[in-house]
């Protein structure tokens, strides 16, 4: 179902706040670079990339409300499951968890298809769905990895 168009700007209005909070809310001193909290929390093991995760599959479920097409909102999932998996490896993950910006990412790609005048075929829900629970299969998954080895080596240290 596409949004009515008085909705469709308070919707735009909020996933730009949510975006900005998530990707550029923090201004780096001395520079013109700014972070979100997305990095930030990303830090706290397991949780704190879950936590990030489903914000950003709130942008995705509004990017379907909007009638994004199927590759669209792939190509969405996918900026998610990079920004996800990059931000794994160990130091570096952070510095590409602040550069990378998959929800930025997201909303450009939300915004082109709201300026464009050509319609596409929308995707179903039942394909959102199934892009939705693979990606959280992907975190869970990132993040149970993760508590793994955290607690592998907590035991070799103390064990």
């Amino acid at each position: 179902m596409q949004l009515q168009t008085h909705h469709r700007e308070a919707s735009l209005a909020r996933l730009r706040s949510l975006t900005h909070l998530l990707d550029n809310a923090i201004p780096i001193p001395g520079t013109s670079y700014r972070i979100g909290i997305d990095p930030i929390v990303g830090l706290f093991p397991g949780g704190g990339d879950f936590a990030m995760a489903l914000l950003s599959v709130y942008v995705v479920i509004e990017a379907a409300r909007f009638g994004l097409p199927r590759p669209s909102l792939v190509r969405m999932i996918w900026n998610l499951i990079l920004d996800a998996l990059l931000g794994t490896v160990p130091f570096a993950g952070d510095f590409v968890d602040v550069a990378w910006k998959a929800n930025s990412k997201n909303l450009a790609l939300i915004e082109a298809h709201v300026a464009s005048s050509a319609r596409q075929q929308k995707a179903d829900y039942l394909f959102v769905a199934l892009l939705i629970a693979v990606f959280l299969a992907v975190v869970v998954a990132i993040a149970s990895f993760t508590l793994f080895l955290i607690s592998s080596i907590w035991n070799a240290i103390s064990g």
